[in-house]
């Protein structure tokens, strides 16, 4: 049996006196391609960020690599690498002198870092604009980079909110490569998308959170039993409750088609 990477136990959070986790229990072990969806407001960013050590005030325990994460140690979190739905560039930095310094915060030397950073670009065709300031990237290119800055220290944990965002055809079949690659050989990665196909297609396990708590925790073809419906999206409607979608957009288009 592979190793245990993450323990979660009652894991509870509240905001506004609200709970947005309530009563988490999940445990992942290494290799594992983890596609953690839900409704918007379900609770997976707020489960990360907890993870990556960037949110406090939960209760339950923690454990991430065996350690727990409220012991205060920051160690575990050189093993971990994250790509955010929204991340903030340093744009006046070069992507050499951005991913260098990210390199270095992981523990690389400037040296080594530089040096897998370029070979990293030039994977992606971006190796005559590694000196180029950020600010003049495309969504697209500052994509890569974040996907480079996440995965330049080799970590065992990988983070991914919607890591697709702004890239073209030919690099999502790069990056889902690379991701099926990464798991094989015993990366564990926990991956959040509203894709569905894409989630459906590369996740080994799909773990499904609804109102702050499991709803359904499988791989597809689990979680297509627990529906009578075919689709990841119509599994994801269903065991979520969500059936409105047609009547909505159906008054949608009677507002916009008013007058005509």
């Amino acid at each position: 049996m592979r190793n245990e990477v993450l323990s979660i136990r009652d894991l509870r959070m509240k905001f506004n006196q609200r709970y947005v986790l309530n009563g988490i229990d999940l445990d992942v072990r290494e290799g594992e391609m983890i596609g953690y969806i839900g409704p918007n407001g379900a609770g997976k960013s707020t489960t990360v960020k907890i993870l990556l050590g960037l949110t406090k005030g939960y209760t339950g325990t923690v454990r991430v690599f065996g350690e727990d994460i409220d012991a205060g140690s920051y160690e575990y979190k050189r093993r971990i690498g994250y790509v955010p739905e929204v991340a903030e560039l340093y744009d006046q930095l070069t992507a050499s002198e951005y991913l260098t310094f990210t390199g270095e915060l992981y523990g690389l030397s400037a040296d080594d870092a530089d040096s897998k950073a370029r070979q990293l670009m030039e994977c992606f065709e971006l190796e005559k604009v590694y000196h180029s300031r950020i600010a003049t990237f495309s969504k697209g290119m500052r994509q890569k980079v974040l996907l480079i800055s996440s995965l330049l220290h080799d970590p065992d944990l990988l983070f991914l909110d919607e890591p697709l965002s702004g890239l073209d055809a030919n690099s999502v079949m790069v990056v889902k490569e690379i991701l099926a690659l990464l798991s094989a050989q015993g990366k564990t990665i926990f991956y959040s998308s509203h894709i569905m196909d894409v989630v459906e297609k590369i996740s080994s396990r799909i773990i499904l959170l609804a109102d702050g708590r499991i709803a359904a925790d499988g791989t597809f073809q689990e979680l297509q039993q627990q529906s009578s419906e075919g689709t990841l999206e119509e599994v994801f409607n269903q065991l979520t409750g969500f059936h409105e979608h047609a009547s909505i957009a159906q008054r949608f288009v009677s507002i916009v088609r008013e007058g005509d």
